[in-house]
Order: C-alpha cells, then sequence, then structure tokens
C-alpha cells in the first residue's frame, strides 16, 4: 500500500514552517478540544479578564532559539522571561522594543505593551516579524517572515499583539532587535512644558510627565546626547537622575493629542503619561471606551473565524466593557449602555495592566 495515503503522525500534522520540538509539544499540550489558555509569568494575568473555572492552563515554552546579530532579529519562545532575552541581546550590544516591566515576550506580545520609551523604540507590535502560534484547532500556524514582512491577508503578526490569547496561542516570535546605543541618561525639570521639550529634540527615547514633573530620556551618540541636553535649558531646569519614575499598576491608551487637554480625575491620584505614545500609566482602571458599533462587530468576526467554538482564553476579551454609539445586530444589548463583548481581536487600544 502507498505511503501517500496513510495518516500523517500526530507530531507530522503538528509540525508547520518549520517548528521544533518544542513548539510541537506545546501545540500537543493545547490540543485541539476543550477550553484553554496559555500561561507564563502571571505578571499581566487579570488584563481583559481571568480565563473562566475548568479552562486548562498550558505553560509556554521558552528559550531563545537564534539570534542573529548581524541581521538583527532574534528567535525566541514566548515563555522566556524578557529579562532573559535582553541580557543574552545586551552581549552582541542589542535589545529589543519589548517592556522591562517583568514577565515574558509573550505576555507582553499578548497584551500589547510596548517599551516605556517606545517614542525612540517604536511600538512593539512593529518589532514583530514572524509569529508561530497554536490556533483553535491544535494546529501550529506561522505568520510573517523571519527577516522582512511579507503580508498577504490577515498580517497576523500585528494581529496577535494585543489579542491576550483569544485568537491563538504564542508559541515562538521572531523579533527585530535594535542597536543600544552608545550613551543614554534620563534628565528631570520641575514644572516644565513636556510638549515644548519634545518639539526641542530630535528623536527623544521618551518624554515622560505626572502633570507638575516632567523626564527626558536622551539616547545616541555622546556629542548628540549633550547637545540634546544643552537644548532642553530654553524649557527648563533640568537636573540628571537615575532613571524615570515608578509607574502606576494601570495603563490607559489615548490619542496622543487627548493629552493636551490636560489630567483626567479618573486616572487616580498618581499617574505618569508618555508624551508622544498616548499611553497613560495610571492608579486606576481605565473606565469603559466608548466604540463604534462596526468595531465591536468586526471583533466578534475575527473570533469568530479564528476560534468558532470559543475555546480560547474564555472569559477574556480585548474590548472588556465598551459604550456603543450606535445599536448593532450582532451585539446583544447595544446601544449607549456598557456592553461586555467577550470578543478577540485587533492590539488592544485601551487597556489596564
Amino acid at each position: 500500500m502507498s505511503s501517500a495515503g496513510a495518516p500523517q503522525p500526530a507530531c507530522a500534522a503538528l509540525r508547520r514552517g518549520g517548528a521544533d520540538d518544542e513548539v510541537v509539544r506545546f501545540a500537543r499540550e493545547v490540543g485541539p478540544d476543550g477550553p484553554v489558555a496559555a500561561v507564563g509569568a502571571r505578571t499581566r494575568w487579570t488584563l481583559g479578564g481571568t480565563p473562566t473555572p475548568g479552562t486548562r492552563l498550558v505553560p509556554v515554552p521558552g528559550g531563545v532559539v537564534e539570534h542573529r546579530a548581524e541581521e538583527m532579529t532574534v528567535r525566541v519562545r514566548a515563555g522566556t522571561p524578557v529579562a532573559e532575552l535582553h541580557s543574552e541581546l545586551a552581549a552582541s550590544g542589542q535589545r529589543t522594543s519589548l517592556p522591562e516591566r517583568g514577565g515574558t515576550v509573550g505576555g507582553a506580545l499578548a497584551v500589547g505593551e510596548s517599551h516605556l520609551c517606545a517614542l525612540g523604540r517604536g511600538p512593539v507590535r512593529d518589532a514583530v516579524l514572524q509569529v508561530r502560534y497554536v490556533s483553535a484547532d491544535g494546529r501550529v500556524v506561522t505568520g510573517g517572515g523571519p527577516t522582512v514582512k511579507n503580508v498577504s491577508g490577515y498580517d497576523l503578526p500585528r494581529l496577535l499583539v494585543g489579542s491576550l490569547g483569544t485568537l491563538g496561542l504564542i508559541a515562538e516570535v521572531v523579533l527585530r532587535t535594535q542597536p543600544v546605543p552608545a550613551a543614554g541618561c534620563w534628565f528631570r525639570a520641575e514644572g516644565a512644558d513636556p510638549w515644548a521639550a519634545r518639539d526641542l529634540l530630535y528623536r527623544p527615547a521618551a518624554i515622560l510627565w505626572d502633570g507638575g514633573s516632567v523626564w527626558a530620556r536622551l539616547e545616541g551618540d555622546p556629542a548628540d546626547v549633550s547637545d540634546s541636553r544643552s537644548a532642553l535649558d530654553r524649557v527648563g531646569t533640568w537636573e540628571e537622575v537615575a532613571g524615570p519614575p515608578v509607574l502606576p499598576p494601570q495603563r490607559w491608551s489615548l490619542r496622543p493629542r487627548e493629552l493636551r487637554q490636560g489630567p483626567v480625575a479618573g486616572y487616580g491620584p498618581n499617574w505618569v503619561a508618555e508624551i508622544g505614545v498616548g499611553t497613560v500609566h495610571a492608579s486606576s482602571m481605565q473606565p469603559p471606551r466608548r466604540v463604534q458599533a462596526a468595531v465591536v462587530e468586526l471583533h466578534r468576526r475575527l473570533k469568530e473565524g479564528f476560534d468558532p467554538t470559543g475555546r480560547l482564553a474564555p472569559g477574556r476579551s480585548v474590548l472588556g466593557a465598551v459604550l456603543v454609539d450606535a445599536p448593532s445586530a450582532s451585539v446583544s444589548g447595544a446601544g449607549s449602555g456598557a456592553v461586555p463583548t467577550g470578543t478577540g481581536g485587533v492590539e488592544a487600544a485601551g487597556s489596564a495592566g
């Protein structure tokens, strides 16, 4: 009998796009049935809701698979601590745009959190060149390319960043790395105008503001950092400090221009805004946001397409409770009230975590 028509072994069916043994083992543990969620360091575990009781929690594999310093890319499994990844990259004078607030690579990507210096490093979604994830039917799926993004149909790397594991369970990614600058310093001024400070500088790494103090992170060639530091004297009295302020635990997402409207009482007693980015680290959770019904419908269709049975991270929602602008036949009770959507989808735009 010809072997062409014989069924493939389970591991062969799972192994697509060159997935290694650890990724295949993870896919086998996820399987094709029953409610399931990936688990890492749990540093952002409650964002978007916790998995419903009875959900199987599958540990994500860790480890740096391959670092191509000359191509400025790194292949890393999702369960790898960000600190471990950055420690290994530092030996070659490189880094990534992942946040350094603890947790794993996959956790940071699942919640869509960028580094505090996103103004200079760019958003984390732009650093993901390729993603390998386990789909709702238990297969390993690869999206993107290891060196250059090549998008046809869904841009899977961007789609999975911020999806909270509701569309697929991230197992491994290829990230674009960046060179560690020759010099980098934090400076602080009391009462300075954060937007004036930003306008003075060429590509600052970060401008932070808490309503009173402003922090500026300058990076690059030592001479350029010195020139930028001198330019800051036009808008305040600055002193070098050891680092940024302590960040409150919740994370709001606003349009960058909305920060110009001033502090919002709902931030709570402590908050730190990332000027030019729109992220606000606050003491209080962001309240329900107003979302167009079409956006809610888009999330519903994405979830239905990627996870028709709703088995991935049940109980989690990218949108959370939202205020829907207009009625939608696809959203029960949609109107002007708060509606918990229960759908997964594109990058979390206004999340706490």
